[in-house]
């Protein structure tokens, strides 16, 4: 393809799949005139595009039904215009987020975000709103995006702020803040989920900036909070645990693996205790649960192996449990075989 150059158009490989599907070919632009191009090309022959970063969420929602082109973001990548005294800076969505938490330490500063998707690019995580632990006190990517940069079949655009588009970002204005003096974590275990949520009430009295729980389906559990340069002995001694500079080992790491199914629980953090319970008594036995309990928003994880009605049948039961509590439960992620058998997140219900 004349777009990329030689070595950066190809056929697909057998890991160049989407939902299950095989995609014809693989496009990797190298700028925003180029991703233009390729996107004007597919809309004339009818070919079904797909953008990919690092594909670590590219089979999450609902899956297409075909896939033609996978328009590959790697070569979109680096930073610029990078305001220290303001705080922003513009990056390329195709940059891994890592690889611009590390640039821009060299200032003394970060994007306040966390996305457990360890090899996550900008535009990935900022395509479905990716939210770690620091959630909790820096509220979503979304949050941080002063404009945005896209491309679509017919022109080259910005909007203000992040906003669903039918294009390709390609790059995005976003704030900055100083980069933390220290981190320390107060970790408590827990043996169920009522004192977990307890446990998490209590931690959000303090100055935290993350307040995580992990409970696995057998076993005892723990919550952790996060502290960033801020006092985290009067915590710690209430718990009567020690302040440690090291993260569990669970911490901002999703429960669910690429053959799970993987369910996302947002209720008011009061009502978490009673839905995780609420999901044991559906699927007929407790299931892994972790994330941030001081918001109310979780992952759950039902086996793959369960048959797709079964899992339905799960879901509308706790559906119905939560509509009395004015939250919401979506499956995220399935295996290729389940997520087309089952209801499926929107991209919307994703962020």
């Amino acid at each position: 393809m004349d777009i990329c150059g030689p070595d950066y158009a190809r056929a697909a490989r057998s890991i160049d799949t989407v939902g299950g599907h095989r995609a014809g070919h693989v496009a990797v632009p190298a700028t925003a005139q180029a991703v233009g191009d390729i996107l004007r090309l597919a809309a004339d022959e009818d070919l079904a595009v797909v953008p990919r970063g690092s594909g670590s969420k590219i089979n999450w929602g609902t899956p297409g039904q075909r896939v033609d082109l996978i328009l590959d973001t790697a070569r979109l990548s680096g930073l610029w215009s990078h305001d220290v005294d303001a705080r922003t800076v513009e990056v390329a969505t195709g940059t891994p987020v890592r690889a611009l938490q590390a640039a821009l330490a060299l200032r003394g500063q970060r994007l306040p975000v966390d996305p457990p998707s360890r090899t996550a690019t900008v535009g990935g995580m900022l395509v479905v709103n990716e939210s770690g632990p620091l959630r909790h006190r820096f509220r979503t990517p979304a949050d941080h995006v002063v404009r945005m940069s896209y491309v679509d079949a017919t022109r080259r655009a910005e909007r203000p702020g992040l906003a669903e588009v039918a294009g390709v970002i390609t790059s995005a204005v976003v704030r900055l803040q100083p980069l933390p003096a220290a981190r320390q974590w107060v970790t408590a275990p827990v043996p169920s989920p009522l004192q977990a949520a307890k446990l998490a009430a209590e931690a959000t009295g303090h100055e935290v900036s993350a307040v995580e729980a992990d409970l696995p389906a057998e076993g005892p559990g723990a919550v952790s909070a996060l502290f960033e340069d801020a006092d985290a002995g009067r915590l710690a001694a209430a718990w009567g645990v020690s302040v440690t500079s090291i993260a569990p080992p669970w911490w901002g790491q999703y429960p669910f693996g690429r053959d799970d199914v993987a369910l996302r629980l947002s209720v008011a953090p009061d009502d978490l205790a009673a839905t995780v319970y609420a999901l044991a008594d559906a699927l007929g036995g407790a299931a892994p649960v972790r994330g941030s309990a001081g918001l109310g928003s979780v992952h759950a994880v039902l086996p793959g192996t369960l048959p797709a009605e079964r899992l339905e049948q799960i879901m509308e039961t706790l559906r119905h449990v939560l509509m009395a509590r004015n939250g919401r439960a979506a499956l995220i992620a399935a295996p290729p075989e389940l997520a087309s058998r089952l209801d499926m997140a929107t991209r919307r219900e994703l962020s």
